[in-house]
């Protein structure tokens, strides 16, 4: 059984440092190509545009705690750096489209979307996952824009000039640190003025409602959990959920075992069962309804159990859902009609 969908996450771009032609031709390597996507349904997603940090920088240890672990943040980027970065990877973005021969599209509207879904092409969504390499003047979020920017998260999991992601802690609430910049709200009133989804995935618990609160948007969680179930700094507690359901908006459950955000242990197992993500689809839908739940694997980006291996695996997902008694209607929604609703309300 195979569902037509949109994935909320992707890190893809990342892996296609020797070109974009692997990502068509296909490789053993990583979770998303498209051979793999096309044999999966995969129809639409959001493709990251992430800075990592220099290989000179010093990687953050993990730290055992009583309980589970800590990783502290990564130094923050510099300014030239993470604009010529973003550079680099929104251009590898747009060699998809060029050397698709009409393959793959960048989605600019809904439209490209629907008929994405449709069979005329996959279609990918630009996200920048980050905003490092935006300045406060916002120039280059215009120039982003024109060249197909839909989607943003002002922060990954460390500090930048819009505000702070939450630090790796598990367990731990994501209440972590200060809220958004001034700057930082300014970004997300411009990003409402030009239609511009905020994702408020990585961000901690005082940014999220710093947004909530000023946004005119729907509330989107692009790649998250229910920290009920998984108390990791990175899942979303049920106060949050409730806002997220309340504004219309909607939550991409992960895949991501590393950090593990799925089991209630945070012990990074590869033997976890897809039904562990069935169960956070369920909590979401249980707290605040079907229509705000759908798919953010973080594909490319994170290990994701054996059983799922990789984009392939999503319809054994989709068919344990189904076997747990969710109906063809509902399936649609968690598939891809709530992500539609969000990008109409939004765009």
């Amino acid at each position: 059984m195979s569902y037509k969908f949109i994935d909320g996450h992707n890190d893809t771009l990342l892996r296609l440092d020797k070109g974009v032609d692997e990502f068509f031709e296909g490789s053993k390597q990583g979770h998303l190509d498209w051979p793999r996507a096309k044999k999966s349904g995969f129809a639409a997603g959001f493709f990251a545009v992430f800075c990592p940090n220099p290989s000179t920088d010093p990687t953050p240890v993990v730290y055992a705690t009583p309980k589970g672990y800590e990783k502290p943040f990564p130094p923050k980027l510099d300014d030239s750096y993470a604009y010529q970065y973003t550079n680099k990877m929104i251009a590898r973005f747009l060699q998809l489209e060029k050397k698709s021969g009409g393959r793959f599209k960048t989605a600019r509207t809904l439209k490209d979307v629907e008929s994405a879904l449709e069979g005329e092409y996959m279609t990918g969504i630009l996200h920048i996952e980050g905003a490092e390499g935006i300045d406060e003047d916002f120039d280059a979020l215009h120039v982003y824009y024109e060249a197909g920017l839909r989607s943003i998260g002002p922060v990954w999991s460390r500090e930048n000039r819009f505000g702070e992601g939450v630090p790796y802690r598990f367990p731990h609430s994501p209440d972590t640190g200060p809220g958004l910049t001034e700057v930082g709200k300014k970004l997300v009133k411009e990003c409402n003025k030009l239609g511009i989804m905020i994702d408020l995935s990585h961000l901690n618990e005082k940014g999220f409602w710093d947004v909530a609160k000023i946004s005119n948007a729907p509330l989107v969680a692009t790649h998250s959990n229910a920290h009920s179930i998984c108390p990791v700094t990175r899942n979303l507690t049920d106060r949050q959920l409730d806002a997220i359901g309340k504004s219309n908006g909607v939550v991409g459950v992960t895949y991501s075992i590393n950090p593990d955000m799925i089991s209630a242990d945070g012990k990074n197992n590869e033997k976890t069962p897809l039904s562990e993500i069935a169960s956070h689809v369920q909590y979401i839908a249980d707290r605040i309804g079907v229509d705000h739940v759908a798919l953010g694997s973080d594909f490319d980006g994170t290990r994701v159990p054996q059983e799922l291996k990789d984009v392939t695996g999503v319809p054994r997902l989709m068919s344990l859902l189904k076997n747990d008694g969710w109906s063809e209607a509902d399936l649609d929604k968690i598939s891809h009609k709530n992500w539609l609703r969000v990008l109409g309300d939004t765009w």
